[in-house]
């Protein structure tokens, strides 16, 4: 009976297992024959979920686990079923010295079916014990230097003057009881000084005081994003999208006007894209922009109240001039969507005539941020404001393009402008990393609770705690690479060409790293109990100044849309036209063929080695795509063979499309992980990073392991041992949680967090 003890010990222990649990390792236990007729009984008794053991019964356990426990070398390394195993052998109360193979290998069955970590288990349980570190890399284990290099990639240099800057006095954060009008003017001098440094104009040409770099200008917006984020988004509307639109629509004879004095900020400007009325749906506004022959000068209208420009970044207080955009009109006829350049204020910052200007008023956050509503009563611009890169209207009012498809020329303005969306995902995820580096650290110095009679713990160490954050940790690490690979990959597309493979990306991306910084944020506040409730402890302000960026840049269940449209039609289609579904049946052809079956021993295989499997792993997140593919493919294409209009076969199955677009952005995130992984040299670091990466990837297939096993590409055993690897890979990494967010590289001045300093000890 000793040899069961450990596993009777952790049935009854507070809070280890469910009576669910307890029934099934009862049920598994009584059918062994290793043990006497009694002994199945008497265990079966005590394993009844129903009639837990009295607490002198109990107690025996503990007493008896602990005494001979003293006895047991290597008692941190070892697991319930090996302690059983040990016992067995000290005790001999029955098993003997010579415990039954199949004894040995039923213990670590049961303790796998139940997935529980035994050394954190057995470090509860045994007192009088030095207490030993947990079992992984040892502490220090790893150049932290090192690693921060690798996530900051080829920019790192860039990213190192960004933190040195920020961590200047200068960028201190105000007092939260700073209104909303002194502390626009203090991000409004933030983004000065950004300009002054040469920051705002990196992704223009060199003549305009610039790099020609788009990757340049998202790597300074991440490091930005681990400070302010009002700061974040100011940089981004006056050099990232008014001055972006302007760069990347305008002909060379208007970006060489405007852009030297957008990135220098002397002419502060905004985006004014988004309406009241409409919202993401660009395609359909309603504001707009009438050609007077005669005058040679275009009229920007507001048709209606409703119709206004709303949360416009940069309207309500500081821009002078804006990107407008509004639906083309000659002599009656439409042309779509373009872009103008209309001032919106004068140099004493006066509205200008027919502009009327309203503040969005206080927000949930980002109250550096001076948004505005703006209303155009039939406003004159010359006739060269219109940005003229993609289309051309001569004094005669003859319209030109080199882009004969106005659906193409709609979707290829916008695709200039999907820079943007990849710096707010990257912008997400470095808010991301700032609140895992204060609960990270926090956790690591905060001790309560401990064994009897033994020194308090530090949080961190409980399973628990390191479920909340480390695999938090591992997806900001997958998605730093993800967006990186990104960004490098849009800088290199050549102007105007084909983006579509890229925007879907980064609608992709930008869906799940916004999502991850709202979640992880809001864990990082909670794992920090009280003290994380503190303005100080710099967690709250980017709670609430990230919660919108899971909305602008493309609400995120819109972008999800987009990319499933995207996954099904091959970027063929323009976003809202489901005509022409011919490419559905091809789709669901070429995609069964590429799925095949799966080898029934792998959907079985509990082995450690097979379980940490990059190759497997890529598998699963692969198949799951492509099943997804094929089977919503299937569910609209019976739906349009019924008859069913094509729009509505489409809301239909939107749940279906939103799971596979979900997907695809977990397996993007995979693969640029994996591929990182595989790049390092340095043997010890790729160890490190192949554990975390692991983590990814295992933490993802047990939260979606429902699905997999009605896919049946996992059987329940393996489902059941993938968490226990979970547990596994946490405990591993553990040791070395602290030094994994100070990879991040934010400098305390940036992060701001009494609580989350890396250099001032936790007061008791």
């Amino acid at each position: 009976m000793a040899s069961v003890l450990p596993l009777l010990y952790v049935a009854w222990a507070d809070g280890f297992l469910t009576p669910a649990e307890i029934a099934a390792a009862r049920d598994r236990l009584a059918g062994e024959a290793w043990m006497t007729d009694a002994d199945r009984q008497q265990v079966a008794a005590w394993l009844d979920p129903d009639s837990p053991p009295d607490a002198t019964t109990y107690f025996g356990w503990v007493r008896t686990i602990r005494r001979a426990a003293r006895h047991v070398p290597d008692l941190a390394e070892k697991s319930l079923a090996d302690l059983g195993v040990d016992l067995a052998a000290l005790v001999g109360a029955g098993d003997g010295a010579g415990l039954a193979p199949e004894a040995a290998r039923a213990l670590r069955e049961v303790e796998d079916m139940l997935g529980v970590v035994g050394p954190e288990v057995l470090r509860d349980l045994v007192e009088d014990r030095p207490e030993a570190e947990p079992v992984g890399i040892p502490r220090p284990a790893f150049d932290v230097a090192a690693v921060q290099a690798l996530l900051d990639g080829r920019y790192a240099e860039t990213k190192d003057r960004v933190r040195d800057l920020l961590s200047d006095p200068f960028f201190a954060y105000p007092e939260p009881s700073i209104s909303n009008e002194a502390y626009r003017d203090v991000v409004l001098s933030w983004t000065q000084k950004l300009a002054d440094e040469g920051l705002g104009a990196v992704a223009y040409p060199t003549w305009a005081g610039g790099d020609g770099d788009i990757a340049k200008f998202i790597a300074v917006f991440e490091i930005l994003a681990t400070h302010d984020l009002s700061l974040v988004v100011k940089y981004g509307v006056q050099f990232g999208l008014w001055g972006g639109s302007v760069n990347a629509l305008g002909s060379d004879d208007q970006r060489r006007e405007l852009l030297p004095q957008i990135g220098s900020l002397e002419m502060p400007g905004a985006f004014a894209m988004t309406e009241r009325g409409h919202g993401s749906n660009v395609r359909d506004l309603n504001t707009t922009a009438t050609y007077d022959r005669d005058a040679e000068e275009w009229v920007i209208r507001t048709p209606s109240d409703h119709d206004h420009k709303e949360w416009i970044g940069n309207a309500a207080a500081h821009g002078q001039m804006a990107t407008v955009f509004a639906q083309l009109e000659i002599d009656g006829e439409g042309y779509g969507v373009h872009a103008f350049v209309v001032p919106i204020r004068d140099a004493s910052g006066e509205p200008m005539p027919g502009v009327r200007i309203d503040d969005s008023g206080h927000k949930m956050g980002l109250n550096g941020v001076d948004n505005g509503q703006l209303w155009f009563d039939d406003v004159r611009v010359p006739r060269t404001a219109l940005l003229s890169r993609y289309a051309e209207v001569s004094a005669e009012g003859t319209y030109e393009s080199p882009i004969p498809s106005a659906g193409k020329r709609f979707f290829t303005m916008l695709g200039t402008l999907v820079g943007g969306r990849i710096a707010v995902g990257t912008a997400a995820n470095s808010a991301a990393k700032a609140g895992l580096t204060v609960a990270v650290r926090y956790g690591d110095r905060r001790r309560q609770f401990g064994p009897a009679g033994g020194p308090e713990v530090a949080i961190l160490d409980y399973l628990s705690h390191q479920r909340r954050l480390l695999p938090l940790v591992a997806t900001s690490y997958g998605l730093t690479f993800a967006l990186a690979r990104l960004a490098e990959d849009f800088a290199a597309l050549e102007m105007g060409g084909d983006t579509r493979e890229i925007e879907g990306r980064a609608a992709a991306l930008k869906s799940m790293a916004s999502w991850h910084a709202t979640r992880t944020l809001q864990e990082a506040r909670e794992a920090c109990g009280g003290e994380g409730f503190r303005w100080s402890a710099r967690i709250a302000h980017r709670k609430a100044d990230s919660d919108i960026f899971t909305t602008f840049e493309g609400d995120n269940t819109v972008l999800q849309l987009q990319v499933a449209k995207g996954l099904l039609a091959g970027y063929r289609q323009e976003f809202s036209d489901l005509n022409a579904w011919g490419l559905v049946r091809y789709l669901r052809e070429q995609a069964a063929v590429r799925i095949g079956e799966i080898n029934p021993l792998t959907r079985r295989n509990t082995d450690r080695d097979h379980l940490l499997d990059p190759a497997w792993h890529r598998d699963l997140f692969e198949r799951r795509e492509r099943m997804l593919l094929v089977q919503v493919a299937a569910r609209l294409k019976g739906r349009l063979d019924a008859g069913v209009d094509s729009f509505e076969a489409f809301v239909e199955v939107q749940d279906h499309l939103l799971t596979l677009a979900s997907a695809n952005a977990e397996r993007l995130v995979l693969e640029a992980f994996q591929d990182a992984v595989e790049a390092v040299e340095d043997g010890q670091i790729k160890t490190l990073l192949g554990l975390v990466c692991a983590l990814y990837a295992l933490e993802h297939l047990e939260q979606d392991r429902g699905w997999f096993l009605e896919q049946n590409l996992i059987d329940a055993p393996v489902s059941k041992a993938i968490r226990t690897e979970v547990n596994r890979l946490l405990h591993r990494l553990r040791p070395v949680a602290v030094e994994l967010v100070d990879a991040f590289g934010i400098p305390d001045e940036v992060l701001g967090s009494e609580i989350g300093s890396g250099r001032l000890p936790l007061d008791p």
